[in-house]
């Protein structure tokens, strides 16, 4: 095999738990030379993680591969104005680093969760040293911006329609996370390229080691980031309503972000019993919480990027061949019903999602058991670690 070096830009990387970590471990076990360019861990808490400083250049390793780190400005997780600076930060340091370190690598690879200035760094060096560039999108901009909160006007467009040409005509190849994302970045290119679609996978597959036992008989268990876009004020309120004829039935809400406190003052505010906020949890204890629960929550609010999104976590879910409650429009409650693994409600309405906590409430063990046994199905299918390892290195490598 030639040996071929790889620079991976990217605002996460470990300890932050994502799957990029598996696919530079992968690359690196498979002969190839991985330096990855990115951020001062500080996900999902916007504060530097302990045992790391916020220095304007520092060199890591993670698995004997090389991490260069570019400072993060803390508390982008609950202001704009710092998320945006952020944005801006992360791009002049990374591409000062990417314009001393990228003119030795074969290809470029941008992993690409949140910002798509991410991939600025990495347009650079194509252009300056003619390097092969490839991007995994596992956000699409500019949907997602407008999503988050922000209003369209002229400028802004203009702005977001320019970064996204930019970007994606760019990029050599360009890999997509979630199938829907495809004819919407195909609309920004000015040549026909090929889009391929290749999820995530789950980066939690083992068995749990120690038997929890939640309250109730029946739990509901959501886990993750516990944000604004998680629309978790309207899964409480909904659940307020169904838990008064299921008194035995709890929610349970495993992680930590920037709407946890609002959510424990919801919880007080409208009395809403058998709430549990457990706090974030490593990912070596997750497989605990998801044996023990009966049913698994997932929730986004209602826009139009989310009903084309398949969030990482469901694939997680998969994983543990449970019962899954969307609240949430698209992709997911559509797998969800081909292949009969759970029920969805509409992410705005809070009687419908109060009536489908009640028809789960209703159900026995053994309906319960029945509505998960497709998830094996669905996960090789389209979810495959392997399968979509394989894929990435095709179009990264070859």
């Amino acid at each position: 095999m030639q040996d071929k070096s790889i620079l991976i830009i990217g605002e996460a990387f470990f300890p932050e738990e994502f799957v990029i970590n598996d696919l530079a471990k992968y690359w690196k076990n498979n002969g190839y030379s991985v330096e990855v360019l990115t951020r001062t861990p500080s996900y999902p808490f916007g504060k530097t993680f302990s045992g790391y400083k916020n220095s304007i250049y520092q060199k890591t390793y993670f698995e004997n591969i090389p991490i260069h780190r570019v400072p993060v400005i803390q508390g982008y997780q609950k202001s704009k104005v710092i998320k945006i600076l952020n944005y801006v930060s992360f791009v002049f340091f990374a591409s000062i680093v990417a314009l001393f370190i990228g003119r030795r690598f074969d290809k470029i690879f941008v992993y690409q969760t949140g910002p798509l200035t991410v991939a600025l760094p990495g347009v650079l060096i194509k252009k300056l040293y003619n390097k092969n560039l490839t991007i995994w999108t596992q956000d699409l901009w500019p949907d997602t911006v407008y999503a988050y909160g922000f209003k369209p006007n002229r400028l802004l467009d203009t702005v977001l329609n320019t970064l996204v040409k930019l970007v994606y005509n760019s990029s050599d190849k360009i890999a997509v996370s979630c199938k829907g994302f495809a004819p919407k970045i195909n609309a920004y290119l000015k040549s026909e390229k090929v889009i391929s679609w290749i999820p995530n996978w789950s980066i939690i597959s083992k068995s749990a080691s120690n038997k929890l036992n939640f309250s109730g008989e029946i739990n509901f268990t959501f886990a993750g980031n516990i944000g604004k876009v998680q629309n978790l004020d309207k899964v409480l309120l909904g659940f307020s309503k169904a838990v008064k004829e299921f008194p035995e039935a709890y929610l349970n809400i495993v992680g930590d972000g920037s709407s946890l406190e609002d959510l424990r003052s919801l919880v007080e505010e409208e009395k809403i019993p058998n709430v549990n906020f457990i706090g974030r949890k490593p990912l070596s204890e997750m497989p605990d919480y998801f044996e023990a629960s009966d049913v698994l929550l997932i929730s986004l609010v209602d826009a139009p990027i989310y009903e084309i999104m398949i969030p990482s976590k469901f694939q997680t879910y998969l994983q543990y061949k449970k019962p899954i409650f969307a609240v949430m429009k698209g992709e997911v409650p559509n797998l969800l019903s081909e292949f009969h693994l759970g029920l969805s409600a509409d992410s705005n309405d809070i009687d419908m999602i109060g009536d489908r906590f009640k028809e789960m409430m209703s159900l026995s063990k053994i309906e319960l058991d029945e509505m998960s046994l497709s998830a094996q199905t669905l996960l090789f299918q389209y979810f495959d670690r392997n399968k979509n390892l394989m894929k990435l290195s095709e179009i990264t490598l070859d």
